[in-house]
């Protein structure tokens, strides 16, 4: 009984009842047009407004965390920022080399399909709850990252108590109110995608696809959290093995912004990951480090040119778009389809791609962009333990964090 007031049984039920909800909808809406119309837009209605809520609330998340975090950090603020984002550059443009070789070892064999079933159109929300975010989720990193490095230059004592107050708010705002909220979000998406016939129609035709980069985002998972492993001398598993319900809440918001609350609490629970780097890193990784995003893009546009254009790009074009997208992956939204929206410029000038082939890839992306959300949440634990590492090796002393059970 126990397990099911856990939060991975409440997101699993939720997904489950959420499924159950779209399909008997779409089959039963020529039979019972009456009933299975007006509770799609009830479900769509809801989906849409805690998806407002959700969002208004990531900004307050990024800031309430980031900034106060730099702050503990002291004189190592710089020097932690750089080291972060070096370690997300360096895991996406890998991941990315390491898709683009399996691309051209594999993709010449597969048999792939080229044909995409039209999806069933969603009933519009009833009604509008628009609950716009304070700034852009990208603004309040920057602004988290700036306010945080001023404050501890200038020793700015009110502004650092201010921020340790506004990081205890934030983290009673996630424990109250989001957190709750995601399990019947996760529901209602779920809903929507059995009900328009992604799940029933449109994932057969690139099952196999979606399959191989998913065993490459376990093997990318592996690499990095064996490679963290063996910097800290620590165990990963310690990290690994509380992200369960992460993963499942990345897997059904397919955001990892969405996802940043129940990550924060993930890597708390880890006795291995020192509370100040967790509360520094998973923030700022989540709108940086989209190493599971990139590989994906970078397996579907070469599948993607074989099937609209009868050959794969040259290594010359995949080592320049890999490269890029590096670039483009660190400024993308942590937002369902962030990466390859960021990156459609690099997609069209790089690799050539026409309005055909744009679409094709924004809808095989579409596809699976809930496991690749996954993988990205999950190896932002592996950043911040290497993160972890860092601080320990350099001797940078740990600061004591306000602590709220979530």
């Amino acid at each position: 009984m126990k397990f099911f007031k856990s939060l991975p049984a409440k997101l699993l039920i939720g997904l489950l009842i959420g499924m159950v909800v779209g399909l008997l909808a779409s089959s039963f809406e020529a039979q019972l047009p009456a009933v299975m119309g007006p509770v799609m837009t009830v479900v769509v209605t809801a989906k849409y407004i805690m998806g407002q809520l959700i969002t208004f609330c990531v900004p307050l998340i990024v800031i309430g965390f980031i900034a106060p975090s730099i702050t503990k950090l002291g004189a190592s603020a710089s020097r932690m920022l750089t080291v972060a984002l070096i370690l997300a550059y360096v895991s996406s443009i890998l991941a990315a080399f390491m898709s683009m070789g399996a691309g051209y070892g594999i993709i010449p064999s597969l048999p792939i399909a080229s044909q995409v079933d039209a999806l069933k159109e969603l009933p519009g929300v009833a009604f509008e709850l628009n609950i716009p975010q304070i700034m852009p989720v990208m603004s309040a990193l920057v602004l988290s990252v700036l306010l945080g490095l001023a404050a501890v230059w200038t020793k700015a004592s009110t502004m650092i108590r201010l921020l340790d107050e506004i990081q205890r708010i934030v983290l009673q705002i996630v424990s109250k109110v989001v957190i709750p909220v995601l399990p019947f979000f996760i529901g209602t998406t779920f809903a929507c995608l059995a009900y328009d016939g992604t799940i029933t129609k449109q994932l057969p035709v690139f099952v196999i696809v979606i399959l191989i980069v998913m065993v490459g985002h376990y093997i990318w998972l592996g690499v990095l959290y064996g490679a963290a492993g063996i910097y800290t001398k620590t165990n990963p598993i310690e990290v690994v093995r509380h992200y369960g319900p992460a993963y499942i809440t990345a897997v059904g918001t397919m955001s990892s912004a969405a996802t940043l609350s129940v990550a924060l609490t993930c890597a708390h629970k880890s006795k291995t990951l020192r509370r100040d780097m967790v509360d520094f890193g998973i923030p700022l990784f989540a709108n940086i480090h989209l190493c599971g995003s990139v590989l994906t893009e970078v397996f579907f546009v070469m599948v993607v040119s074989k099937i609209l254009y009868g050959t794969l790009p040259s290594i010359g074009s995949m080592i320049l778009f890999c490269l890029l997208l590096g670039v483009f992956a660190i400024g993308a939204p942590g937002v369902p389809g962030g990466t390859v929206m960021a990156s459609l410029g690099l997609i069209v000038s790089v690799l050539g791609f026409d309005a055909t082939g744009t679409g094709l890839m924004l809808t095989i992306f579409a596809l699976q962009d809930s496991f690749g959300t996954a993988c990205n949440v999950t190896g932002d634990g592996a950043l911040t333990l290497m993160l972890t590492g860092y601080a320990k090796k350099h001797n940078i002393e740990e600061e004591s964090v306000a602590q709220v059970e979530l």
